[in-house]
């Protein structure tokens, strides 16, 4: 089989899974014979598509393709192999589900590491009340009004969008479009609509703060998924690497995007990000401590896998969803609102395992840029992340 026949293969098995699961597939912008050929035909057996992936899988090697194409595709074919036994009914770990998917290895946190950080919030945020209680009075008083949020939206857009561009050239057709949609598990969500456009909906049901949305918008579109998407397909798509048209939720591919993604604000403005969204806010008439924010988000950081941990809780340990509720209370400060929110995400069958995304992705790929110095150095390590077919054990 030659490495265009072998990579049409590959299309067919992961658009296939979107006939099971309505949303498996994130992202599409390939040949759309494929996918009317996927549609058109009878719903797939998972077995089916378990047995077609092992084949690819052995079939590799002899592909054609170059060592760093058969690498990616050899750790997709093994997390589409897992999800199709998973939707087959067969019973596997949790661990190793995350392992077969991301390609990592995952274990729980340290409490001491997050008593750690309730320490540093403490004595960013003095007063009366317990500290989750000042940590929700502080998160209320940065909440943006719904009526200005189009306005916030747009400014940092533009910001962004100004500053990558002038790194990271996009070409000059590029767009994203924002939405307002209620009722998702997530806070925003990217609809890469190939031809360099995204679609970004930011979920109402989740009030955005000040401190936020600035990320927010950094991972989502300028320099995260949306630069991704865009700059891989004015690159590789181009050059032939028509696997790069097929994004696939539960694969390596996720880690790697949402670990850019969650870096993405710090890569493209660096140190000092909470006083440049300042001034943005002070332009637009609002007031906002970007230096308390900044000092808060890195105390917070150190918090960033409680969530891994209840979904350990949850699917490992099989513990109930209120036990699951109060440790993430407890440990990340949250709402009742906001746990039961978490909850939702890690009891959905499409994303229970996808918080190890953040978690992981956002260390490793945070130690791999870390590893040279911020400039130059650190530029062109997160272009690499833009713009090459790297996985997990790529950068380890």
């Amino acid at each position: 089989m030659g490495a265009d026949d072998f990579v049409n293969e590959y299309l067919l098995l992961g658009l296939a899974f979107d006939r099971l699961e309505e949303g498996f597939v994130d992202a599409y912008t390939g040949d759309p014979a494929l996918r009317r050929k996927v549609e058109n035909a009878p719903a797939p057996d998972p077995r089916d598509l378990s047995h077609i992936a092992r084949r690819l899988r052995d079939e590799l090697r002899g592909a054609g393709l170059s060592d760093e194409r058969t690498r990616f595709l050899d750790v997709h074919l093994r997390a589409l192999d897992c999800s199709a036994r998973k939707f087959a009914g067969e019973e596997i770990g949790f661990v190793d589900e995350v392992e077969a998917y991301f390609d990592v290895r995952i274990a729980p946190g340290d409490e001491d590491t997050y008593r750690d950080a309730h320490r540093r919030l403490d004595a960013l945020l003095p007063g009366p009340g317990s500290l989750t209680e000042r940590m929700q009075a502080h998160r209320k008083s940065e909440v943006i009004p719904a009526d200005r949020l189009a306005d916030c939206v747009e400014a940092f857009s533009g910001a962004l969008r100004e500053k990558v561009r002038a790194v990271y050239p996009l070409p000059d057709t590029e767009r994203v479009e924002y939405e307002v949609v209620g009722d998702k598990p997530w806070s925003g969500f990217n609809y890469y609509l190939g031809d360099y456009r995204s679609r970004v909906a930011i979920n109402s049901d989740l009030e955005q703060t000040m401190a936020h949305l600035p990320r927010l918008i950094a991972h989502e579109a300028y320099p995260g998924h949306h630069t991704e998407h865009c700059r891989k397909e004015a690159g590789l798509v181009a050059a032939g690497q028509a696997e790069q048209t097929l994004f696939l939720v539960n694969t390596p591919q996720c880690l790697m995007a949402e670990g850019l993604a969650d870096l993405a604000l710090e890569a493209i403005v660096g140190p000092g990000w909470g006083k440049w969204a300042q001034e943005i806010y002070a332009d637009l008439g609002l007031r906002f401590d970007g230096e308390l924010a900044e000092e808060l988000a890195e105390a917070s950081e150190q918090l960033l896998p409680v969530r891994q941990d209840a979904a350990l809780l949850l699917h490992d340990r099989r513990r109930s969803h209120d036990d699951v509720v109060e440790f993430l209370q407890r440990w990340s400060l949250s709402s009742p609102e906001r746990a039961r929110q978490s909850l939702r995400f890690l009891s959905s069958p499409l994303w229970r395992a996808y918080i190890s995304t953040y978690v992981e992705g956002y260390r490793l790929l945070g130690g791999w840029l870390g590893q040279v110095p911020v400039g130059a150095e650190r530029a062109e390590r997160f272009r690499r992340l833009l713009d090459e077919p790297l996985v997990p054990s790529s950068l380890r």
